[in-house]
């Protein structure tokens, strides 16, 4: 070997040992990490607004496009048997990131269409589903039936509720409950898997299973009840110290990743 290949080769155990050093470092980390209950879950979030000045376009954005991320990390285009993905928008914060998310996705060579039923007259939420539907991106109140979701789509994504959410669901959103239950087509959840109690998770054996949980800023307690499910961190923005005074033991995002896979 010649003396310039020894280098390059001592270059790269260098780097494959610092790897692992970091990998290493953000799965201890993340078997560290703090798991959030609901009342804590609103503080941080009322703190991001009032002391850190985040605006809530702002974070929605950033949540989304984290999201957006996760899909293309856990379900690339040509894995799914159809790259059109049905992305399911309640009427609050969880379903502007799924709007969000749509837009980004259908940037990376995804096909979103959205289901997004009680619609509010806040200006955000109409300028988000304006810009969808500027990219040509279905924005519909029309509730898909179980039978045209399973031959059309390739994957679900859950934006219906957040962790403000609390169980039974509501009557206009059974149907697309329903539908989500009974698909046997992946399911991507954002934050909370939809119905579940953000503490105690499903409340019974009909509640939806994602394939995939995307926890925002840091997991809530009802992660612990996920079955062979995918688990992500997104939203790569929590200040340290805001960090720090809620002993949030967050993993490392390496590199530029707006995301961390927990398992």
């Amino acid at each position: 070997m010649s003396f310039p290949q020894k280098c390059r080769f001592v270059r790269l155990l260098i780097h494959v040992s610092q790897c692992a050093k970091r990998l290493h470092s953000t799965g201890s980390r993340a078997s560290r990490m703090k798991y959030l209950n609901q009342q804590e879950a609103i503080s941080i979030d009322e703190e991001l607004f009032n002391e850190y000045k985040f605006s809530v376009d702002q974070l929605m954005e950033l949540a989304g496009l984290s999201c957006a991320h996760v899909i293309a990390d856990a379900y690339a285009p040509e894995s799914l048997k159809s790259n059109k993905i049905l992305i399911c928008c309640g009427p609050g914060n969880n379903g502007g990131d799924g709007l969000v998310a749509a837009r980004h996705l259908a940037l990376m060579n995804y096909n979103p269409y959205v289901y997004y039923p009680k619609r509010t007259e806040k200006e955000l939420f109409r300028n988000l589903q304006h810009q969808a539907e500027s990219m040509g991106i279905t924005v519909t109140t029309d509730c898909p039936d179980g039978a045209s979701v399973e031959q059309e789509f390739g994957l679900i994504v859950d934006a219906l509720f957040g962790f403000s959410f609390k169980p039974p669901v509501r009557d206009s959103f059974l149907p697309i409950m329903n539908v989500l239950q009974r698909s046997k087509l992946p399911i991507v959840s954002i934050d909370i898997p939809s119905g579940w109690n953000v503490e105690e998770g499903p409340q019974n054996e009909c509640d939806i299973q994602p394939a995939c949980l995307i926890s925002l800023t840091a997991p809530k307690l009802c992660a612990k009840r996920l079955l062979n499910a995918q688990h992500y961190l997104g939203g790569r923005f929590v200040p340290k110290r805001l960090e720090e005074k809620y002993s949030l033991e967050l993993p490392t995002y390496l590199g530029s990743n707006l995301f961390v896979k927990l398992n």
